[in-house]
Formats: structure tokens, C-alpha cells, sequence
């Protein structure tokens, strides 16, 4: 079996210390158990020898393009890269061309394009009818939801894979052999630094090999390769976490944020919170998004959640760091414990619903305003009855939907919170018109 980290080439030692560690073999690719295991898809699919268009979804660092190299390799197929940063249909066109003149000769093309999501409608396109006509295998990889970000026709034509974090056992195994390469063999790396490495790695095994790398390079000019803690320390100092702002990672936390707080989970919510901040998420879009948790989730069940929500949000704008994330964290543990209804939310997405499936009906005569003489002729305004001259302010049988309607229900409070008080108020009132 080939060293997983053997140098590709005797003159790839200006390449970054993941590319020159790169695995050859399927056997040595580590991770992604759940794709390449025993009777896994992928597996299954390899061991038959067939090797189908696919995109391949994950987080950075977690090995899209090396599985993809890898699978090529398996098949004995060429390999060519594309990046959608740089290349356009014309490039497409003259791969595929070439495709075209080795499949005449035999030989199978691997056409790989890294951040495929960067392509526009035209260029994924372009594939379409090579990866229908087999000229090409298309492999695609994108830290991005494919289903937003890629045609529905390329995606018809290509089996999706999502790839997993690393979990830290298999990148202390990459680590390990790292350090046993001959790259690395005069580096020096003790279990604490090691720990500390991989905390930071945060399922990202480019990220740790980047590290690695340079922190291998300080040890040597300054520390005789020993890399410790004090030096890892001061490497890592500024770093942050991955977070991924715009991408899947990005809205993978609002989600499990606002899921915590509407389970009423305040620790799980603050948890969530801090995650994102700790990652470099921007306070402010947090407040903006509670304002919405408590419109949505709270509702009148607790109406103060909302000015709750309102002052942590002005909080975060005039104070900033850290007394404005405080105010937020405030908010969000009160949201997470207040009464929940979501009454409001659903009574607005059904009466949106009502209006979009229904003709624009008349205003009734009797509920407008007539500021001039001729609109009063017009019978503007009358019969309507002032709400405030009748007992408890409230007019029985009168109607505020248009004629040609029937009153419609969209508004039903739960049995929470200040909602219980509201939903028998409104029983009384409707039972009297």
C-alpha cells in the first residue's frame, strides 16, 4: 500500500503541505465512512465499476477533490480540473473536445469543477449534453446546497453525495501520519499541542495541514522543530472557528438556533448563540433574526417578547461589543422560556393566502371616508357605525369584510400565555356579531 503521504512528485515541494500529502489510493482516504464504507453507494457503485456523474456537497477541507481524484484514478480515467473561478463554457468546450478524442481511443474523461456553484445558468448548461452523452463523468464540488445553487437539469443527471465534517478521530489519524511522513519527520508535536490542533481543525483537514505547516516551518527556524503549546498558541491566537457566512454552515446555525429557542431549550439556545458568535457571525443579523423569533414563535402568547426582542437589537446598535450580545443572549433566554403561539404567524401566511387566491373586492361604501361633499353624495362613509359609541366598544352584526365575502376566520389564539385571556375575549366578541 502506497504512504498516504507520500510526496505526488519530486518537484511538488512548492505545493502546500496538503497537496503533497494527498492519498493515493481509496484505502488511504480517510473519513466518509458513509459513502466509501463496506456496501456503502459509492462503494458498491466502484466495486462494479461504475462511476457515475455526481456532486459532491460538503463543508470545506472535508476531501471533495481528492475523492474525486481518487475515484478517476480507480476507474483509470483522466483527470481534468476546472475551476468555475476562472474558466468559462469556451474552456468547457475544448475539455470536452478532448473528452471526446480519448473516448474515441478508449480512454475515459473525469471532468472535475471545483466551487461548480459559481457557474451561471450557461455554463452548467454547457455539460448537459456531454454528461448525457457519456463523453464526460462529470464530477462537481460546492460547499453550497446544491439544490439552491445548480440547475434542476444538472442535477437530474448527477447523484448527489454530502460529505461530513471529519470527525476528530480521523483527522488525529491524518495528523498522525503526517507527522510519520518524511515531510515532518524532524517536527516534534506533544499531546497537548496535538489536542489543541485538532480542536482548532474543527472537522477541517486542510485547515489543520495548513497549520501544521506553518507552524512546522516556525519550529525549525526558531525551536529546533519542537512545535509547543506556546508557539501553536500564538499561530492560533486570532483564529476563528469555521462559520461559513452566506453559506450552508451560516444558515445551519440560524436554524438550530431558532429550532432551540422555539423549543423552549434556553441553554441549547444560548449555546447555538455563542456559536455563531464565536465564529464571526454579526451580532446584529442575530438581532434582527430574534425580532422575527418573537413575532413568529411567541406572538401574543407573551407581547412583551417582541419589545424584549426590539430594546437587545437597539442595545447591540448604540453599545456594540459585548454589552449588545449580552442584551441579545438576555433576549433570546426569555423568548426561549416564554409561552409560545405561533396563532398570529399562521393567521397572517392564511390570510395572504385568502387575498392571492381571491379578485380584489370593493371597499364597502360604509367603511369609507369621505372627506369631500361629492364622496358623501356618493353614499361614502354611510351607515357606519363609531365603534366607540356602542357598549364595550364594539358594534354587534356589524361586517368589515368586503360584500361580496363572508367573514372569514384566520386568527385562532391558543391556550398559552396571554393568548388564553385573548382567545376567550374573541369567542365573546364573535358569538355576539
Amino acid at each position: 500500500m502506497s504512504d498516504l503521504f507520500a510526496p505526488a512528485a519530486p518537484d511538488s515541494s512548492h505545493q502546500p503541505l496538503a497537496a503533497r500529502l494527498r492519498p493515493r489510493t481509496l484505502d488511504d482516504y480517510v473519513g466518509q465512512t458513509h459513502l466509501l464504507g463496506p456496501d456503502r453507494p459509492l462503494r458498491r457503485a466502484l466495486e462494479q465499476g461504475h462511476l457515475h456523474s455526481m456532486i459532491l456537497w460538503g463543508p470545506p477541507g472535508t476531501g471533495k477533490t481528492t475523492l474525486a481524484l481518487l475515484l478517476a484514478n480507480h476507474v483509470e480515467a483522466e483527470f481534468i480540473s476546472l475551476s468555475a473561478v476562472l474558466s468559462g463554457v469556451k474552456d468547457i468546450r475544448n475539455e470536452v473536445e478532448r473528452a471526446r478524442e480519448r473516448l474515441a481511443q478508449g480512454r475515459r474523461t473525469v471532468l472535475f469543477v471545483d466551487e461548480v456553484h459559481r457557474f451561471n445558468k450557461s455554463q452548467q448548461d454547457a455539460f448537459l449534453p456531454h454528461v448525457e452523452s457519456g463523453t464526460v463523468i462529470f464530477i462537481g464540488a460546492t460547499t453550497e446546497n446544491p439544490s439552491f445553487e445548480l440547475n434542476n437539469a444538472l442535477l437530474s443527471r448527477a447523484r448527489v453525495y454530502r460529505l461530513r465534517s471529519l470527525e476528530q478521530e480521523d483527522l488525529r489519524h491524518l495528523l498522525e501520519r503526517a507527522l510519520a511522513s518524511e515531510v515532518l519527520s524532524d517536527i516534534h508535536l506533544g499531546e497537548e499541542a496535538r489536542q489543541m490542533l485538532l480542536e482548532y481543525s474543527d472537522g477541517d483537514a486542510r485547515r489543520m495541514l495548513n497549520v501544521l505547516e506553518l507552524g512546522a516551518d516556525l519550529a525549525r527556524e526558531e525551536h529546533g522543530g519542537d512545535l509547543a503549546v506556546p508557539l501553536l498558541r500564538e499561530l492560533l491566537r486570532d483564529s476563528l472557528r469555521r462559520f461559513d457566512k452566506g453559506g450552508d454552515l451560516f444558515y445551519d446555525q440560524i436554524s438550530a438556533l431558532h429550532k432551540s429557542m422555539r423549543g423552549s431549550d434556553p441553554d441549547a439556545t444560548l449555546y447555538w448563540f455563542t456559536r455563531m458568535l464565536d465564529g464571526g457571525a454579526d451580532p446584529l443579523y442575530i438581532a434582527r433574526r430574534v425580532v422575527r423569533m418573537a413575532s413568529e414563535d411567541v406572538g401574543n402568547a407573551d407581547p412583551r417578547a417582541l419589545r424584549i426582542a426590539l430594546d437587545a437589537w437597539e442595545v447591540q446598535e448604540r453599545l456594540g461589543s459585548p454589552e449588545g450580545e449580552l442584551a441579545i443572549g438576555q433576549a433570546l433566554v426569555y423568548l426561549a422560556v416564554a409561552p409560545k403561539s405561533n396563532a398570529v404567524y399562521q393567521a397572517f401566511n392564511r390570510a395572504k393566502r385568502f387575498v392571492a387566491d381571491h379578485p380584489t373586492d370593493e371597499v364597502p361604501l360604509h367603511l369609507r371616508n369621505a372627506p369631500t361633499k361629492l364622496m358623501k353624495e356618493e353614499g361614502f362613509g354611510k351607515e357606519y357605525r363609531y365603534a366607540h359609541d356602542y357598549p364595550d366598544a364594539f358594534v354587534p352584526g356589524e361586517k368589515y369584510f368586503p360584500d361580496s365575502l363572508e367573514s372569514v376566520t384566520f386568527y385562532e389564539p391558543v391556550d398559552r400565555g396571554l393568548e388564553i385571556r385573548i382567545g376567550e375575549k374573541l369567542r365573546d366578541l364573535r358569538a355576539r356579531k
